[in-house]
């Protein structure tokens, strides 16, 4: 997983890495984009969980759209998009947000599918492991898990005083 700011057009405006890995594994939700069989373009927001390494793993139904269009492409590109703050009266706006180059697998084993599960739970819902953990395993059978593992990856902000 490299941390590769070098093709960031605007170097003005990095992200440095403690701040893109803290939006990686605080983000609330990603953009998926991926290429169908038919060659079109597909985004999906979902949420995510990072493994704290090198991984981001996606949950989602057994059957669908994304698990087609990763059968057939699986390289895809990441995006998580934190704070935002448009600044109508400069005519421009604050953000910060990382893109990552990814290569997705499904069909994942059971155990890394519930430890995914459980990473999510202690994402979204910490207050509530065990109730989660009883949930995850009661609806295995209908859930998915897509890992993305981060091949590259870089960050940009921009912040102007109000």
């Amino acid at each position: 997983m490299k941390y590769q700011n070098e093709c960031v057009r605007r170097q003005d405006r990095l992200l440095d890495e403690g701040k893109a890995l803290n939006l990686l594994e605080n983000g609330g939700y990603g953009v998926l984009s991926m290429v169908s069989p038919q060659g079109d373009a597909y985004g999906i927001p979902v949420n995510f969980v990072w493994d704290g390494k090198e991984s981001i793993y996606i949950h989602c139904a057994p059957e669908g759209r994304k698990l087609g269009c990763l059968a057939h492409h699986p390289q895809v590109s990441f995006c998580v998009v934190g704070h935002t703050q448009v600044l109508p009266t400069k005519f421009t706006a604050n953000y910060e947000s990382i893109v990552l180059t990814c290569r997705a697998s499904i069909s994942l084993p059971e155990a890394e599918r519930m430890k995914a599960l459980e990473l999510f739970i202690g994402k979204y819902a910490p207050l509530h492991k065990e109730t989660g953990m009883k949930y995850a395993a009661k609806s295995f059978h209908r859930t998915e898990i897509i890992r993305l593992d981060i091949d590259t990856w870089s960050g940009k902000c921009k912040h102007v005083a109000p």
